[in-house]
């Protein structure tokens, strides 16, 4: 897609989201743009749908549960919680990317084939050759999330996120970005702020924002990074994004240790803002 074109789908999509009509058509031909950026880089195998779990998990008939690579969707309601902005959307609109291929998806698995949940991570196609998690961010359902080593299409998916992100779609419709001491909960959230220190020892390299969140690379993820540009966050804005936990609960902290930490797997997890 050229940058012209491009700028054409924001356009398009800005004025639908301005129109209050989200799930209008004319914005489903997004199916084509995701199938042109994100095509497998390798052969798929395909596997029959038994049921959309969520917007970002399926599980199919042969009894296997994926969990989408590159996608971090809102979370469903569960266990007596209220569900997250948009989960339902996400729900809704996947349930439909995987009526319109019949039930049948391309399958293209990580270079990590599972997750501690013993799910299957892999990149889900339509009948079409169209990327579904491409689909869902570039409609606003969904966080990118950049997970060593499953990064194959780190690129084309960030670009899916950026056209929503520029349109103001979905979850990109009020800022989902928090500063540090907004943070009240273990989760996956988008954080930004100054960093204030950097700091490298047998634990990996932690950068300490301001506002109580440092931000962790452990010593066998050092090497998917830039070195010089580690070196040089201090005093930078940053926007990490991932999964936060909460140290309090670990036996207590260590004077001067900031309460939540997000762990960084890939450069993918971290934005330099622009100086």
């Amino acid at each position: 897609m050229t940058l012209s074109s491009l700028s054409g789908l924001v356009r398009l999509l800005k004025k639908a989201s301005l129109a209050g009509a989200f799930f209008m058509p004319a914005i489903w031909f997004s199916g084509a743009w995701a199938a042109t950026l994100c095509p497998a880089p390798g052969a798929v195998s395909y596997a029959l749908v038994e049921r959309v779990s969520d917007g970002d998990t399926l599980r199919l008939k042969d009894g296997r549960s994926v969990r989408m690579i590159g996608i971090n969707a809102p979370e469903t309601g569960k266990k007596g919680q209220s569900a997250e902005p948009f989960a339902d959307a996400a729900h809704k609109r996947l349930q439909a990317l995987v009526a319109r291929s019949d039930g049948r998806v391309g399958l293209l698995a990580g270079t990590q084939a599972q997750d501690r949940y013993g799910r299957t991570l892999a990149h889900v196609f339509g009948a079409d050759g169209s990327n579904l998690e491409a689909q869902l961010l570039a409609d606003g359902l969904g966080y990118q999330v950049a997970i060593a080593p499953n990064v194959a299409l780190l690129d084309c998916q960030q670009a899916a996120e950026r056209s929503a992100r520029a349109a103001g779609l979905g979850l990109w419709r009020q800022s989902p970005v928090l500063a540090p001491q907004q943070i009240s909960r273990s989760g996956f959230a988008l954080v930004g702020g100054k960093v204030d220190k950097v700091q490298r020892n047998r634990g990996g390299l932690w950068i300490d924002m301001q506002g109580g969140l440092v931000l962790h690379i452990a010593p066998n993820q050092l090497a998917n990074f830039d070195q010089k540009t580690l070196a040089g966050l201090q005093g930078t804005q940053v926007e990490a994004r991932g999964w936060v936990l909460d140290r309090s609960r670990r036996g207590g902290l260590k004077e001067g240790q900031a309460r939540w930490m997000l762990s960084l797997t890939h450069p993918g997890m971290l934005k330099v803002a622009a100086h």
